[in-house]
């Protein structure tokens, strides 16, 4: 006969053991299979300016960086970011939900064509090797709050990636 001490012992290993071994197994695999590693991290697109003239962009696949400067006229300029940086805008994103965001997040005078209106616009598109994140955001995007604000965090962290790596 086994003691009450021995029973309690005997219960607790048959359950907490096989739920340790099943946690590890389960969140082990859902790390592994994560949508968007960093390991699978390939390149970062950033365009911005008025809808219908998105000249300022930065690919960093290719590393060219082609902006307007304050006189309006038109740099192009090679602009490579280092690891640090793509771990970090990677990261960031990550910290933020980029993932969460919505793809077409375009203000009203873009949902009903209006022209008149010149508004900024912003893009940022992250490449994996399976998978990529396009987000699209107008300023005058009158949608969730809370969307909103991680979005235009996303975008200002990653242009002031690109201008620290441009004043080096």
């Amino acid at each position: 006969m086994l003691s009450i001490k021995s029973k309690k012992i005997f219960l607790g290993l048959c359950i907490v053991v096989p739920f340790f071994i099943y946690c590890v197994y389960y969140y082990s695999n859902m790390v592994k299979n994560a949508p968007y590693r960093y390991a699978d991290f390939e390149s970062v697109v950033y365009v911005y300016g008025t809808p219908d003239e998105m000249v300022n962009k930065y690919d960093s696949k290719t590393r060219i960086f082609q902006y307007l400067d304050k006189r309006d006229s038109l740099n192009i300029d090679t602009l490579k970011l280092n690891k640090d940086d793509l771990l970090y805008i990677h990261r960031k994103a990550q910290e933020l939900g980029f993932w969460n965001l919505d793809d077409d997040m375009t203000g009203p005078a873009a949902k009903t064509g209006d022209t008149s209106q010149v508004v900024p616009r912003y893009y940022l598109e992250l490449n994996y090797k399976d998978k990529s994140k396009k987000v699209t955001i107008d300023q005058d995007f009158a949608g969730n709050e809370r969307m909103r604000e991680a979005a235009k965090s996303i975008f200002d962290e990653v242009q002031r990636i690109i201008a620290q790596a441009h004043a080096r």
